[in-house]
């Protein structure tokens, strides 16, 4: 015996809303359990330097703590070449240039945070590690718009402490896995050769955009080149971290 289930359309359309809600909140459930995945293990949370992903790309992120002069020709490069990238600002200085905040979400870049002061967490106390990650997040969205839940502290130092209360305060500390020390300027072409040297899919790579990073835009057009011909594509560092495989854990 054949047995039809005829929806009249009142009904069928809330069959359908449910079944499209369920389907957005597993999607959500997902994504959240691969976040958890990469900044976590049975352990406690972990600082992020690389990912582990099948697919072709790396992240490509610029340090701000002062100046706006190196800043401005970087963003125009990365613009003229369609290129996405992160930028950890500090707070001081979103609060001193919210005209070139503006500038980075207007060409589409993503915007993390750096702390408030650029003061090295693993010499603070507790309660001033939480005050400065807040007074942070809460410029840069004051100024911005945007809620960053990436930090990378200051000089990138962490410890335990530093994990713990990134950790509750919903903040994901990611530090680097190549950093070819561009602050000390040794030559555009010697920082665009340790970039390409160094690195693979799934890389976190540090340069800076503050004024002491004389020679880092120069070397931009060539790191850029290198690692296409490499068959690397830079994207932002939220499409690596949500590309990453689930069982993926993270580098201290």
């Amino acid at each position: 015996m054949l047995f039809v289930w005829i929806l009249n359309g009142k009904k069928a359309k809330h069959t359908a809303f449910i079944v499209v809600a369920a389907f957005f909140a597993a999607l959500v459930a997902f994504v959240q359990s691969e976040s958890v995945a990469v900044f976590s293990t049975s352990q406690g949370p972990k600082a992020l330097s690389k990912v582990q992903t099948n697919k072709q790309q790396v992240a490509l992120t610029f340090d701000i703590g002062w100046g706006e002069a190196r800043v401005k020709p970087i963003l125009k490069f990365l613009k003229k070449e369609n290129i996405n990238a992160t930028f950890f600002v500090t707070g001081e200085w979103v609060d001193a240039h919210p005209n070139l905040i503006d500038k980075i979400k207007k060409a589409d870049l993503e915007i993390a945070s750096h702390g408030m002061k650029h003061n090295t967490y693993t010499s603070m106390e507790t309660n001033d590690i939480k005050n400065d990650i807040l007074q942070a997040k809460q410029m840069i969205n004051k100024i911005s718009g945007d809620s960053p839940t990436f930090l990378r502290p200051p000089k990138g130092k962490i410890n335990k402490d530093v994990l713990n209360v990134a950790n509750k305060l919903n903040q994901d500390v990611v530090l680097w896995s190549v950093n070819p020390q561009d602050t000390a300027n040794p030559g555009h072409k010697k920082i665009a050769a340790y970039v390409l040297n160094h690195t693979q899919k799934g890389d976190i790579i540090r340069l800076h955009a503050s004024d002491s990073a004389k020679q880092t835009l120069n070397a931009l057009p060539l790191i850029i080149e290198g690692l296409q011909d490499k068959g690397l594509k830079m994207v932002s560092l939220s499409k690596l971290v949500s590309d990453a495989k689930v069982k993926s854990k993270t580098l201290e």
